[in-house]
Parts: structure tokens; sequence; C-alpha cells
């Protein structure tokens, strides 16, 4: 299509989309039809937003969602996105703050923060931390000049530069908190005996620390954490180890407790989950709930998965979720099938499951499946068995197979045997003398 037509056509979407959206508002003019002035500014927003990564099919219900943008200054709208631009932030993120804050467009609120990004200097804040603080501050009307003050404040109390634009990516509503709020969550590491030279770390590895109540959620927690038997002391080498553990819900660490009592595994991996005592173990079974509820299993689902599949305690996160990726993805199973089939989970991912899926994939795509196999199937045969049905009676199948189609064939590790052959020493002249002669008084 022409550009001529192209403009054309966007302009007469754009006239149906103003109308349908906006013609029942009473409280502006009627949208039903753009005069000429706007019509042209119509089309010039949407090559201005082109260039930023919007798609010509996104702007005209974008404009009509904003109308805002078309009362106001397009010199204005090009010098917001150029301060942006400015702030380092690329064109995705730019696309995605327009969609869900456009607020965050407006030249003179942009300017105001501009000012004060540069005069610390960016503190080395992410793009996605300015975003998140532009966002924050539009949102809920928090002027800029809290960034300051702010900033002086938790200096004060020993955080770093760093630190502070942790907190400002993580939990960007600290701009609108006050002296005392922040205060009181440093008397409160304090008082639970961590050192002030350790709350900067704290505050780096949970910024989200700071939006709790220290009434109503830290010291009932802690309370929580002395019910379970846990003193004072374990408490708080908890804490500098891993600060989210103040992240947790009232009763979760107790239903995580309740999951590893409950365990029927080998001897091996209980030793190895327990390995760095109950509280670290409980919380490292709530962070593998919250990854498996992440990718849309319920809490009563995510907890069946894993009292099922207990190695996962185990396991490193992002292993767990590369199989779970790879299944939604790859596979085109949905995530419900864990329940069923938690042993998925539980497996190599090199070993087993691409070299049997791949096998698979190659006989439902030259139709040597009769009947559609399923997770169950794929995973819970053994190595042997899997071997005979699957890749045995197809030759083209040993290659995607690889390495376990020789240990399936072989059933024992290579060389074994050589292992229990005994010692062969050079014989002497000596040593076949012997022998002769014990032959020969045996004859």
């Amino acid at each position: 299509m022409r550009p001529r037509l192209q403009l054309l056509a966007f302009r007469q979407t754009g006239r149906r989309c103003f109308s349908g959206r906006l013609g029942s508002d009473s409280s502006g003019p009627n949208p039903r039809f753009l005069s000429p002035s706007q019509d042209g500014k119509l089309a010039s927003l949407a090559n201005l937003f082109q260039r930023y990564g919007l798609s010509p099919s996104q702007s005209p219900d974008f404009l009509a969602k904003n109308r805002f943008l078309l009362d106001a200054s397009l010199r204005d709208t090009e010098r917001s996105l150029s301060i942006l631009s400015s702030l380092k932030i690329p064109n995705e993120l730019v696309v995605s703050v327009m969609g869900r804050c456009p607020g965050v467009l407006e030249h003179e609120f942009l300017r105001k923060w501009e000012v004060v990004f540069r005069e610390f200097g960016f503190l080395g804040v992410s793009p996605a931390g300015i975003i998140s603080t532009l966002q924050f501050s539009r949102k809920f009307n928090v002027g800029p000049e809290r960034f300051g003050s702010l900033f002086k404040v938790l200096k004060g109390l020993g955080v770093r530069d760093y630190t502070y634009c942790r907190i400002l990516e993580e939990f960007p509503g600290v701009i609108a908190m006050g002296e005392s709020e922040i205060s009181g969550k440093v008397e409160f590491l304090e008082g639970i005996g961590i050192p002030k030279a350790a709350v900067d770390g704290v505050f780096g590895t949970f910024p989200g620390i700071l939006g709790l109540s220290v009434e109503g959620r830290l010291k009932p927690l802690i309370l929580e954490f002395r019910h379970l038997g846990f003193d004072k002391s374990v408490a708080r080498d908890e804490i500098l180890r891993e600060p989210r553990v103040l992240g947790m819900e009232l009763g979760e660490l107790s239903r995580c407790l309740e999951l590893l009592r409950t365990l029927k595994c080998r001897e091996t991996i209980k030793e190895k989950i327990l390995r760095g005592g109950e509280f670290k173990a409980g919380f490292e079974v709530k962070l593998r709930l919250d990854c498996l509820c992440r990718h849309g299993l319920t809490r009563r689902d995510a907890f069946k998965v894993l009292w099922k599949e207990p190695r996962l305690i185990v396991y490193q996160i992002g292993e767990i979720e590369r199989k779970i990726d790879f299944l939604l993805s790859d596979m085109n199973y949905e995530v419900e099938c864990l329940v069923e089939v938690p042993e998925f989970l539980g497996v190599n991912f090199e070993k087993q499951i691409l070299p049997r899926y791949n096998v698979i994939k190659y006989l439902r795509s030259v139709g040597g499946l009769g009947d559609p196999v399923g997770l169950q199937n794929l995973i819970k045969p053994s190595t042997l068995k899997f071997y005979n049905l699957y890749v045995k009676p197809y030759p083209e199948c040993e290659k995607i197979y690889r390495c376990e189609a020789d240990e399936a064939e072989k059933q024992h590790p290579v060389g074994l045997w050589k292992l229990f052959k005994p010692q062969k020493y050079p014989q002497s002249k000596d040593d076949a003398e012997n022998i002769k002669s014990f032959m020969e008084l045996g004859g």
C-alpha cells in the first residue's frame, strides 16, 4: 500500500475509533467528526509514535483512549519523548509506559523529573527504575521534590547510592514515604539484632521491606518465628543471610514446615533438603511454591507438586523455570499437567526430557505413532522401556536419542567389569619353574 493510501486508511480508522469509544462522552466535544486540524494532528502523532515503536495498528486505539494528546501541543509531546530518550529509556519501555500510564508523557511533568535525575547524575538508576518512579509519581501525584529529601534521609541512615537505585527499581513507592516511616524500619531491624551497618544490605536485597507495616506485619512475623521454635539469634542469622524472609506472609513458614515434616522421600534427599536447617529449608519451599504459582498453578496444586516431587526443593529455581517454559512453549502442554506428572520437574533435562521429546516429536511428524503420547507416557517409563518402545524399532531415532540409547541397551555403565578384574602382574622365570614343578607333582 502506498504512503498516501496508508495515511487515508489510518485517518478512517482513527475516526471510527474515536466515534465508537468517545462519542458517548458528554464531558468533551463530540469527536464523531474530526476537524481538519485534528485530522492532520492525528496523522502527525501516529508518525511520531511509530518512530518510538508504536505500531500503526495500535496508534488509533491509543489516541482514542488518551484524547489529551490531541489537545496538547504536538511539539510538547515530541519533547516529552525526547526526554525519555535522553534518560536512556529504550523504545520498548517507552511503548510500555505509554500503554500503562500515558500521563507520563505530559511535558511539564517530565521536564521537572529530568532536572532532578540530571541533578543527581542519574545515580545509576536503570531505565526500569526511572520508568517505575515516573509511573508511581504520576499515578499518586507525588512530586519530584521528594526525590532529593528522601535521598538525604537514606544517606543519613547509611544507605549507599547503589542501594537507593535498587529501592527505586523495586519499590518506587518509597518516594511517598516520610522520614519517620523509614527510620521505623531501621529501628525495627536494630531491635531484632541487625546491626546498623547491615541495614544497607537488607534494604538492597529486599527493598519491599520499606512498604511493610512494622506493627501490623513485621513484628507479628518475628513472633511467629519464635512460636515455631526459632529463637532470636536464629531469626536474626536467617534474616542476615536472606532478608527476603521478612516478606513471608503470616502463617506461610508454618505451612512450609508442615510440608517438610510430611515428606516421603529417600533419606539422602531429606538430608540435602535439611542441610542448612529447618528455617532455611522452609524458606526454600516458599520460593519454589512462588515459582510454580507464577507460572499458573494454584497454591494448593503447587503444594501437591512439591510434596510428590521433593527433589525440587534442592534444585535451582532457574532450572525449574527452564523446564516449565519448555513444557509450555515447546511441548504445548498446560501447566496443570505437572500436578499429575510432577516427575517432569525432577528428571534431568538434557539426559531425559530433551532426548525423549525429540524422539516423540520426530515419530509424530512421520506418522510413526499410533496413539497420542501424553506427558505421563513420555516421562514415567524407565530408560530401557522407553528405548524398546520408541527408539529400537526405528533406526533413524538412534542419533536423536544419543547417549541414552547406549545406556538403555547395555543397562550397565561402560567398563564396570574392569573395576573387578584382578590386577595382572608380569610373570618371572622363578614363577614359571614353580608352576611347572607343581604340575609335574600333581601329574
